[in-house]
């Protein structure tokens, strides 16, 4: 398989357009039409992992984190990341990053964190809003009317969820009366027409408007095809949005729930802190994959019993806590919580790619802290 190849499908499941501004995701080094036999998966592009996929002979490295995230002036050997990058150019190992593309869809960071937990049917804790769409409505003779129903779906209407080639059919009458100028396909100059039509209604996203319109029109036998662009209502996507909001099995103390979240999530030196009342039952929980106190506000509105996210700041959790309804906070490795992705987009790419290409997870723990002691 090529690595283009390998790409499309990766940003077929994590658009790139879903990344915030600031981020920089994608190819970072490698060559697209490489082909790709081995595929190592890591949250961090660091040097220990380069030198873990070069071992491997992995042709391809997929990292959560962007290697250049900032903008530099130099990749010289001399530095981390240019040394990084030089050990993989060197070696004929691409390097491909997706960060806040793949944080919030399903079966993304947040997801994938709420999986390894346990929870049943994780929701967005704050789900986005869907791609805008539109519905165009076009009327056509019945004769040409699947050819255009097929142009446009070509085009990218008609796709709802898991379905796509969605369409409705009305059936009825068009009347119209060419005059002096026009090239009628049916019909004739000064004379009032009555044909067999159809209504085909479909709806597509909005940053696709201009192409079905184009593919209809390329269809359409009329000269002056008579259609209708309605701007759908904006509406929550329950399938994308940050963190994720879901139910335990079975309920919990929160000292229980703490361990099972430090069970679930490979060991790091940060371990697991926790603030609240041990004792306390934990029914619902809500989480966010990486830093997430920006989080803090929602996961008090959403009467979770425990929220779980990691780089929690003195200050902004400290306040929550003030609050009589604020969830007990659980504040765990940031590599940790974004690590538990690694398996869950192994098993979609064996699923997607089945034999043709090997697919393996690091284990090296890249989180920055190397021991901790305790106080108590």
């Amino acid at each position: 398989m090529l690595l283009r190849e390998v790409i499309d499908l990766l940003e077929s499941w994590y658009p790139p357009r879903y990344a915030d501004d600031w981020d920089r995701v994608g190819l970072v080094c490698g060559d697209p039409d490489d082909e790709v036999r081995h595929i190592l998966l890591a949250v961090d592009p660091v040097l220990a992992v380069a030198d873990e996929a070069i071992a491997g002979e992995a042709d391809l490295v997929i990292v959560h984190h962007p290697l250049l995230l900032r903008g530099v002036h130099s990749v010289a050997v001399t530095t981390p990341k240019g040394k990084v990058l030089h050990r993989l150019i060197g070696a004929g190992t691409a390097l491909y990053a997706a960060h806040t593309n793949a944080d919030a869809p399903d079966r993304g960071v947040s997801h994938a964190m709420a999986l390894a937990l346990g929870l049943v049917d994780p929701v967005p804790l704050d789900a986005d809003t869907a791609d805008p769409l539109d519905k165009i409505v076009v009327f056509a003779p019945f004769a040409d009317a699947e050819r255009i129903r097929r142009a446009m779906t070509a085009a990218g209407a008609g796709a709802i969820g898991d379905y796509d080639s969605c369409t409705f059919t009305t059936s009825g009458e068009g009347r119209f009366r060419p005059l002096q100028g026009a090239t009628p396909a049916i019909g004739g100059i000064g004379r009032l027409e009555v044909v067999d039509e159809v209504r085909i209604e479909s709806v597509c996203a909005r940053r696709l408007r201009e192409q079905v319109l184009a593919a209809m029109r390329a269809e359409h036998p009329y000269e002056e095809p008579a259609y209708d662009v309605f701007e759908l209502a904006p509406y929550a996507d329950r399938t994308r949005g940050s963190g994720r909001i879901g139910r335990l099995a079975a309920p919990l103390t929160l000292k229980e729930f703490a361990a099972r979240v430090g069970a679930a999530l490979p060991a790091s030196a940060h371990g697991i802190r926790v603030a609240g009342d041990p004792d306390r039952v934990v029914e619902t929980v809500a989480l966010c994959g990486g830093a997430g106190d920006f989080l803090l506000d929602r996961a008090r509105a959403s009467r979770a019993d425990v929220y779980v996210t990691s780089d929690l700041r003195h200050h902004p959790a400290g306040e929550c806590l003030e609050y009589d309804d604020s969830p007990a906070l659980i504040d765990v490795a940031h590599w940790a919580a974004e690590w538990t992705w690694l398996p869950v987009l192994q098993q979609r790419l064996d699923q997607a790619l089945g034999d043709t290409v090997s697919v393996s997870v690091s284990t090296i723990v890249t989180d920055p802290w190397t021991f901790h002691l305790s106080q108590e």
